[in-house]
């Protein structure tokens, strides 16, 4: 495994162009299926461990993978910033964006996830570890993307780590709901952004997607939608082709 800092910003519509031409064509179905063919464990009880905290999950709640830890480690080391902002882990699974989120003293922090045992879940790890923190609102949320949002949100920090692989890889619809929804998951997020202007004046969207999805399509809906995207993390796997990447992403007219 092969972490990279970032491999490049984009400045303008033609630099965001390049960077969408640069990113690496989707995988064939079948090193797809290869990457995600470990037998599924999201029916059981399990554990996960990260930063010397302990999450108990119940079955159907998510465990996070690499891709969800690069969110999770440029969180706590402050790539992402979230103290005294407002911020949303979208997919909130077991919650620990929340609980980094809470540590670290955003001003807000929402929860939000489809899943009403992950956000259940979530409330309860942030509650055990956070607590109540003064200077920060707690809103643990059941919603399909932004839809229960309230109208007066405004958002300074979005995360999400995308269900976008774009092969069905099981026929287990709680499979399918945390690993490969699609593409269209993903444009929903922006439009809805753009739709509801949920996205504060500077804010950012920090967005994991690797090439198991349809990454160029993507990238260039946020593109269109007039969001400038920035590669921030690049990381690789040594004995696949698999490579993933953090964007993040602001309105060109916040520059």
């Amino acid at each position: 495994m092969t972490d990279r800092p970032a491999v490049g910003a984009a400045a303008s519509r033609d630099d965001a162009r390049a960077l969408l031409e640069s990113l690496p064509d989707t995988l064939p179905r079948d090193e797809i299926l290869a990457i995600n063919s470990s037998p599924s464990d999201i029916h059981t009880t399990r554990t996960y461990a990260y930063n010397g905290w302990t999450f108990v999950l119940p079955p159907g709640v998510f465990r996070p993978g690499d891709t969800s830890r690069i969110i999770h480690d440029r969180l706590l080391d402050g790539t992402i910033p979230v103290a005294g902002r407002s911020y949303a882990a979208m997919g909130a699974g077991l919650g620990v964006e929340a609980v980094i989120a809470g540590t670290l003293g955003a001003r807000e922090v929402y929860a939000a996830d489809v899943h009403p045992d992950s956000v259940a879940t979530a409330t309860g790890h942030y509650r055990r570890i956070v607590g109540d923190r003064p200077g920060t609102v707690f809103r643990p949320l059941v919603s399909n993307l932004f839809e229960e949002f309230p109208d007066s949100a405004r958002l300074d920090v979005i995360t999400f780590n995308p269900p976008a692989v774009s092969t069905r890889t099981s026929d287990d619809p709680t499979v399918v709901r945390n690993v490969c929804v699609g593409a269209g998951i993903v444009t929903r997020f922006f439009d809805q952004i753009v739709t509801r202007d949920l996205l504060a004046p500077d804010g950012e969207i920090h967005l994991v997607v690797s090439n198991t999805a349809e990454l160029r399509r993507i990238v260039g809906h946020a593109v269109d939608a007039g969001f400038r995207p920035e590669v921030v993390h690049h990381r690789t796997w040594e004995g696949d082709n698999c490579r993933a990447f953090l964007f993040k992403l602001i309105r060109r007219a916040a520059a």
